[in-house]
């Protein structure tokens, strides 16, 4: 599924956090810096899961994931593809075999207070596409492998998710604390969206 023009071409002019060699970091500020696991990039299908593909539900149910055991794993094994500046992931429809869902992601970086910023997008194999803004923290934490034996975490945890709409188009940038959300285009509600923006504060609750 190809990303609109106009999007690709905020995707390219916008303000990101530049890449950093993952070898020259440890694993957390690798995450938080690329969003990367050893040098591979996050698998799309975590945002999925953590609630891009239950429209039905107004609030997430999986908010925390441990990004090191999702990359390489069997659960999220789709082909990881790159569009640019995205990432994605598709798969057949549990629900409907003849269908393939598609979820994506762009990251835009690390705010001042080491929370992470994305936007999302997932469809479900019809025509709509939906996009969301990420607001996430990322940390490090412990716990025991089958084995007994201590085991480190790399937990990414959903703080906020703001829906754009349907096919969205726009840009998205930090300013310290701050997610600007300048959007250009989409289909809220079967009605050509107007161009606005809107300022989210990105802070733990």
């Amino acid at each position: 599924m190809s990303r609109p023009a106009a999007l690709l071409l905020a995707s390219c002019l916008a303000l990101v956090a530049p890449f950093v060699s993952a070898k020259s970091l440890i694993p957390i500020d690798e995450l938080r810096q690329n969003f990367t696991v050893g040098g591979e990039p996050v698998p799309a299908g975590i945002f999925r899961d953590m609630g891009d593909g239950d429209l039905a539900d107004s609030s997430s149910i999986v908010v925390t994931i441990d990004v090191k055991a999702a990359t390489g794993s069997n659960r999220y094994a789709d082909p990881i593809k790159r569009n640019g500046a995205w990432v994605a992931q598709t798969r057949q429809s549990p629900g409907d075999k003849a269908l393939t869902e598609e979820e994506a992601y762009r990251f835009i970086g690390m705010t001042a207070s080491k929370l992470l910023v994305a936007v999302t997008s997932y469809s479900g194999g019809g025509s709509g596409v939906f996009y969301s803004l990420q607001i996430l923290a990322a940390e490090a934490g412990r716990g025991f492998d089958s084995e007994g034996k201590r085991y480190e975490r790399l937990n990414v945890t959903t703080l906020r998710s703001v829906a754009l709409g349907d096919r969205w188009n726009g840009d998205v940038r930090i300013e310290g604390n701050t997610v600007v959300v300048t959007t250009t285009g989409g289909i809220p509600g079967g009605q050509g969206r107007k161009p606005s923006t809107m300022t989210i504060r990105a802070e733990r609750p």
